[in-house]
């Protein structure tokens, strides 16, 4: 079993990975010579860098310490949540992530992985999870919260997998549609569905590429990704916190974590990224 900070970050790695990735994004031809082609490959060189290094992405220790809270009693009912059920059996966790969501008899619904995870800590712990899901996401520059680092700990131990999720039974097919609808559903002040930003490709917002993510062939690369280090916030966000944030980026009502719209919407990328290899925790912009 792996330990806490068994992992630790190489500063100078790191450091160096920094400022060669941005003197290759942001370098030397004159104004205006450089293409965004250009431009977006230094970025991606860099961003590989990073990912070739395995001492060099934060996002690992959230891991680590995502094992921990796992296997630590908490609660009232001072329990571990080594017997959690992630789909594959009580406590297993190898090849879980792959194959989420999925329909749980035991809950009555479909879930991804945060939600299962919170379903777990409230049945297995005794934890209010009501009181969790007011706040559960970090603010920028906190480390991500309790349910984010077992998540990021649980997609890890998936790494390397295809994507597979359980979702061709009744439940599973219905919460895809719901999760489609969801998507390309306009509304708000702004008008904005998911689509706006994800139904075309070679879309970007400044430097940052907008994948097609009704496309299998950009959804297997964009969503095998998550949970994800943002270097933006400097901490990992996870795929509820991802449909959280677009969801305020788009002055939408506010996104409950573990809620049928935020599962069904996962279901519905996940669905579409079936057969992307998963790399979890990636690092993103």
């Amino acid at each position: 079993m792996q330990k806490l900070m068994t992992r630790k970050i190489s500063t100078v790695a790191l450091a160096g990975a920094l400022a060669a990735g941005l003197a290759l994004a942001a370098a030397a031809p004159p104004a205006g010579a450089q293409t965004d082609e250009e431009t977006q490959r230094g970025l991606e060189r860099f961003r590989q860098m990073l990912r070739e290094d395995p001492w060099a992405n934060p996002a690992l220790l959230d891991a680590d310490r995502g094992e921990l809270l796992w296997t630590t009693a908490a609660g009232p009912k001072n329990a571990t949540l080594e017997d959690c059920d992630l789909g594959l059996g009580p406590g297993v966790v190898d090849g879980a992530f792959a194959q989420l969501p999925r329909y749980f008899e035991d809950a009555g619904r479909v879930m991804d992985v945060e939600t299962r995870i919170l379903w777990c800590m409230q049945e297995l712990q005794g934890v209010d999870v009501a009181a969790y899901v007011k706040r559960p996401h970090p603010s920028g520059g906190q480390p991500v919260k309790d349910v984010g680092a077992i998540a990021t700990w649980v997609a890890n131990r998936s790494e390397g997998e295809p994507f597979a999720p359980v979702l061709d039974d009744a439940a599973g097919r219905a919460t895809v549609a719901m999760g489609e609808a969801l998507f390309n559903r306009r509304s708000g002040p702004f008008d904005f569905s998911c689509a706006t930003c994800h139904s075309a490709s070679g879309q970007r917002i400044r430097l940052q590429e907008l994948p097609h993510l009704s496309q299998p062939e950009e959804a297997q690369v964009a969503i095998a990704e998550w949970p994800a280090y943002r270097v933006s916030s400097t901490h990992v966000m996870t795929m509820q916190h991802r449909m959280y944030d677009c969801y305020w980026q788009m002055r939408m009502p506010q996104l409950e974590m573990g809620s049928e719209a935020s599962v069904a919407l996962i279901a519905y990328l996940v669905d579409k990224a079936a057969g992307g290899e998963i790399a979890a925790p990636g690092i993103k912009r």
